[in-house]
């Protein structure tokens, strides 16, 4: 199987060639088609599907650099550790998606596509780094599957995925590509229309080892762990856990985050508008990382449940979309699409069980369907796509209090759906720096590679984390 890269051009000069602002850049997808997808966007379709801004840190206020065109439908973006690539992938229910990978330019915004390959399924939705930096992982939620394509250390990708899972094991789905409810719907008929199949829609893997993938399926109400072997992307499954109690169902998981301190996980319900919380168990993941051991019960446990949306207000007219862990650890947030709000709970540390959330408040945002937000690099800007009002918003973020403030600043986009806050990969000139630098360097990586198991603390993950490519580039 030929995994080789394709190799093309580079779009502008190395970063170090030049001055760069360092203030980071913020990347939006668009819908540009709306009769191929699961679900109704109520907005406009736009014409060119990716734009690029720059981000005043002190005011908050975006600046357009650059608009790309190219690709049908890009709905998802995940930023490289330590080269200046973007990918994202295509989203369709009757088309394979895409993942494609585009060179950034530091300085312009500029995106120049380096690559492409064939998703391995329809309407692709998630993206994801497995733990070596070597392989990237593709999820596609209209028929479930999940796919993994070589990554070269400059960011190119193979011409194709060399490895596929199936959690249908190859059966047809039940609902058709060309007659199916809108999957913007949450009532009972469109709730039971949507779980007739599994609809995979995120792959995330574990922090401590990166041996366990974990895919939430909003159509069986599930969590599924697999067993991922980085040298040859083969997924073997551990078992199922449901996302929620099942009297509150049905529940829709949509995306699942790990908390970088304490041993918990938190999903995201789509349909029941909550967010659960899960403890991980990091015994057993170091069991099956370091001696093969394969868990004989669940890795993560269901411990807590939380709304999103006040009590008095129907879930029906409500999903979730987005759930991230504010970069401080502290807070955790929530997008609701139909209430139109971010939802803020506190990650508590003093508590029964530390991970636990309680409720800091709910922000409208200014405009309709958030399917998506993200923080800064900072944490101090909170950038959210209202799907349905064609806009972009930026809202302060207060680290002490966990309040979000509006920031007045506010911009057109077409049917934006995903929003990529990222700071440009940029080598430093750094004086008074011994002349044998590079040679300490490499030594320092020897004790500290990539995909090194290590205890399950904090630190050790994040000395881990941080590639020998990105140390070198601060000196």
């Amino acid at each position: 199987m030929d995994r080789s890269p394709e190799r093309r051009p580079q779009p502008c000069p190395s970063a170090s060639d030049f001055c760069v602002n360092d203030d980071p850049l913020v990347v939006v997808s668009s819908y540009t088609r709306f009769d191929n997808l699961a679900h109704g966007p109520r907005g406009t379709e736009a014409k060119l599907g990716m734009t690029t801004y720059r981000l005043n840190t002190n005011d908050g206020s975006l600046t357009k650099l650059a608009i790309s065109n190219g690709v049908v439908n890009p709905a998802f973006l995940r930023w490289h550790k330590t080269e200046n690539v973007l990918y994202g992938c295509t989203e369709s229910v009757k088309e394979n998606g895409q993942v494609v990978a585009w060179n950034v330019c530091p300085e312009s915004g500029q995106l120049k596509e380096i690559g492409r390959v064939d998703a391995g399924g329809t309407s692709t939705c998630y993206l994801t780094f497995d733990r070596t930096m070597e392989n990237i992982l593709t999820c596609n939620y209209w028929d479930s599957t999940l796919g993994v394509c070589s990554m070269y250390p400059d960011g190119h990708l193979a011409k194709k995925l060399h490895a596929k899972y199936d959690p249908k094991a190859g059966e047809k789905m039940n609902v058709s590509a060309d007659n199916h409810v809108n999957h913007s719907l949450n009532d009972a008929s469109a709730q039971a229309d949507r779980q007739r199949d599994p609809h995979s829609h995120a792959i995330v893997f574990e922090p401590h080892f990166g041996v366990v993938a974990y895919v939430p399926d909003l159509g069986k109400d599930v969590i599924r762990e697999l067993h991922y072997d980085a040298k040859t992307g083969k997924m073997e499954p551990l078992g199922v856990i449901p996302s929620g109690l099942a009297s509150d169902g049905p529940h829709g998981p949509r995306y699942i985050e790990f908390h970088n301190e304490f041993n918990v996980c938190y999903v995201v319900n789509e349909l029941s508008s909550t967010v659960a919380v899960f403890h991980v168990d990091t015994d057993a993941l170091a069991k099956l990382a370091t001696k093969g051991i394969r868990p004989t019960q669940p890795t993560i446990r269901y411990i807590q449940t939380i709304s999103t949306i006040p009590s008095a207000f129907p879930k029906s007219i409500n999903t979730c979309g987005r759930v991230a862990i504010h970069n401080s650890g502290k807070y955790l947030l929530c997008s609701n699409r139909g209430h139109d709000s971010v939802a803020v709970f506190r990650i508590q540390r003093e508590c029964a069980f530390p991970g636990l959330l309680t409720t800091v408040g709910i922000e409208h945002t200014r405009g309709m369907t958030p399917r998506h937000f993200q923080f800064d690099p900072s944490g101090q800007w909170l950038v959210a796509a209202t799907q349905d009002s064609d806009k972009v918003g930026v809202f302060r973020f207060n680290l002490a209090s966990g309040k979000i403030t509006w920031s007045s600043n506010q911009y057109e986009v077409p049917s934006p759906n995903f929003v990529c806050c990222l700071q440009p990969h940029v080598r430093a000139n750094c004086e008074g720096v011994v002349p044998n630098i590079a040679q300490i360097a490499s030594l320092v990586s020897e004790y500290t590679a990539p995909g090194t198991p290590t205890k399950s603390s904090a630190p050790a993950r994040r000395v881990q984390n941080e590639s020998p490519a990105k140390r070198r580039r601060v000196a």
